[in-house]
């Protein structure tokens, strides 16, 4: 079955960074609700700032310091709100794609001295199992001419351009480096060879 999106409702969600509309999206793959984040008018507009955010119940949420998640979150809505316009995509693809329950066991993996990439790998899955193929029918169906992506990933960016999706340029995003995530970090720069300085001071 060839994958759709319907834009269900648009309702207007004031923040701490300024006006947004939310859209709600369905689609015909799963019952998740993968959501755009969007400030301004970005129909047939370029070198729009986009942030593609995987869901991150522990980061986003609680706070965590284990990951960069919530941080980036943060300032990728502030970049937006100083650019005037953009998206924010949440997808619901916790845990780079397995799930909260297989995340969390791997967090207890992690404690007992594997990195990101190996727990995922003994846990049965994938380093990285998120795919982006709604994220770039949601940036079509709102009519966006180029991205910008807000990201640090290359993955990202070139599933993007694979989508059909066209990529002008990439704003960086760092986040602050602490004792709880350098190690988290550092494997995302060596091992999935993200765009990130990380030293081993916090």
């Amino acid at each position: 079955m060839k994958l759709s999106i319907e834009d269900l409702v648009q309702t207007r969600i004031p923040t701490q960074h300024g006006e947004f509309t939310l859209h709600y999206y369905s689609n015909n793959r799963d019952d998740k609700e993968h959501i755009a984040f969007v400030k301004g008018d970005v129909a047939n507009q370029h070198d729009v700032p986009v942030r593609i955010h995987s869901e991150c119940f522990t980061g986003d949420v609680l706070g965590s310091r284990r990951c960069d998640c919530g941080e980036q979150l943060d300032m990728a809505l502030d970049i937006i709100n100083r650019h005037g316009q953009g998206v924010l995509l949440y997808l619901r693809q916790e845990g780079r794609g397995i799930g909260l329950l297989k995340k969390l066991q791997a967090y207890n993996l992690q404690d007992q001295g594997l990195d990101t990439v190996d727990a995922n790998l003994q846990l049965g899955h994938l380093a990285d199992e998120r795919q982006y193929d709604i994220a770039a029918l949601i940036l079509n169906s709102l009519q966006v001419g180029s991205v910008a992506p807000i990201t640090n990933n290359p993955q990202k960016i070139e599933q993007l351009r694979a989508l059909g999706i066209t990529v002008s340029q990439r704003i960086a995003i760092e986040t602050t480096i602490n004792a709880d995530n350098v190690d988290y970090l550092k494997t995302k720069a060596e091992r999935m060879h993200h765009m990130l300085s990380v030293n081993d001071n916090p």
